[in-house]
């Protein structure tokens, strides 16, 4: 008896297809190419005086002006030292203050090296003097926008307030925008402290979104969300709504779990080493990639999204202390970025689950962005892991 043929494919399903294969090539691309770009600028100012400090990736500097002399993948000391010069002159160029009309000519006072989360910086301090008491200070950053459109210039601003104490400012600067005016007076009590819920929920959606190791797991999670296992086999569902209760369960358990040690972390009260929560990190996402490919937990993958989370959060935690937390309002802060997480997380959720149940039942969900796609991002993270655990490199951009 011959079988009747399968009806074409709609234009939605075709171009559903086409998106996500798109996105299955894109993000494994972007993540292995490199981690996402910021520098941390803080400054304080003091009537006509601003102090700071420039803390910029020695990757993003390599690319920019080229630091390793003798191609060899290492930066070392003597390489770094030779080109001061050239650092600051690409630096300050790319980064002017001004107190109302009248300029702030930056100078670099010392250099140093420090160490974040994701490699080596270096630290360049700085120092200013504007012909008048500061009110006002405009700031404009550009630093590597014309070479990276996805790079960030976190700002921490420091001002005297009332009583003495300092009070504080942050800011993200990007390309599209690359200037902002900041006031060094108190804001009313209710307007600063709804400023910092902002900024820092702001920064919260944008680290969910470049952190690609927390998307993958994410998405390791969520790929069998519209599956069901058979004998071995994996099934469609017939309804929308077992996949909705599975995603809820996942995404719930993976936020009650990273706030409990985001929150432990920023208040001190544990701290990781970060190379060993890189690791753990990068090997979780390895874990649940496999296990769509092996199953060993289908039907409790929120209970791996739980305990993977806990080592998520301390990853979200380096990234809030590199922002600079304000002491002031320390609790505000953390409750904005765990809300900015939430929402960039929810939102990435929001476009996975109805796009993934459209194209459940086809070979192409099932062969490809499922079986292929949890390879894919196996793959990936077992480089993340070598690289982190042995401090190797083995993907150079």
């Amino acid at each position: 008896m011959r079988r009747a043929a399968s009806p074409p494919a709609s234009w939605l399903t075709r171009w559903l297809r086409l998106a996500w294969l798109g996105c299955l090539l894109a993000v494994p691309c972007a993540a292995l190419a490199h981690k996402a770009s910021d520098s941390y600028l803080a400054l304080k100012v003091e009537g006509a005086k601003i102090q700071g400090q420039w803390d910029i990736a020695l990757r993003d500097l390599d690319f920019a002006i080229g630091l390793d002399t003798n191609g060899d993948g290492e930066i070392t000391w003597g390489e770094l030292r030779a080109r001061h010069a050239a650092i600051d002159a690409y630096a300050l160029a790319r980064l002017s203050l001004n107190a109302g009309t009248s300029p702030c000519p930056l100078r670099v006072t010392q250099h140093l090296v420090d160490n974040h989360t994701d490699g080596a910086y270096t630290v360049l301090r700085l120092a200013a003097e504007c012909t008048r008491e500061i009110s006002t200070l405009d700031v404009r950053y550009t630093l590597l926008f014309d070479l990276d459109p996805q790079h960030k210039g976190l700002l921490r601003f420091e001002y005297p307030g009332e009583g003495g104490t300092a009070a504080v400012k942050t800011a993200i600067f990007s390309p599209d925008k690359p200037q902002q005016a900041l006031v060094a007076a108190e804001a009313p009590a209710q307007a600063q402290a709804f400023g910092q819920f902002i900024d820092y929920a702001r920064a919260g959606v944008w680290h969910i979104w470049i952190g690609f190791d927390h998307i993958l797991f994410l998405l390791s999670l969520l790929l069998p969300a519209v599956l069901f296992l058979v004998r071995d086999r994996w099934q469609a569902v017939e309804r929308f709504n077992p996949a909705f209760w599975d995603v809820f369960r996942i995404v719930t358990s993976f936020t009650v779990a990273h706030s409990i040690t985001l929150s432990l972390a920023t208040l001190g009260l544990i701290a990781l080493p970060s190379r060993l929560v890189e690791s753990a990190i990068a090997a979780s996402v390895v874990l649940a990639a496999l296990n769509n490919l092996y199953p060993l937990f289908q039907g409790r993958r929120w209970m791996v999204a739980f305990c993977f989370g806990l080592i998520h959060g301390f990853g979200f935690a380096s990234v809030l202390a590199d922002l600079g937390l304000p002491r002031g309002a320390l609790a505000l802060a953390l409750v904005g970025f765990n809300l900015g997480v939430e929402l960039g997380q929810l939102t990435i959720v929001a476009a996975f689950l109805p796009t993934a149940y459209l194209l459940r039942h086809g070979w192409f969900y099932r062969r490809l962005v499922f079986t292929a796609g949890s390879w894919l991002i196996a793959l990936v993270a077992l480089i993340w892991f070598v690289e982190r655990a042995f401090d190797l490199k083995l993907i150079t951009a």
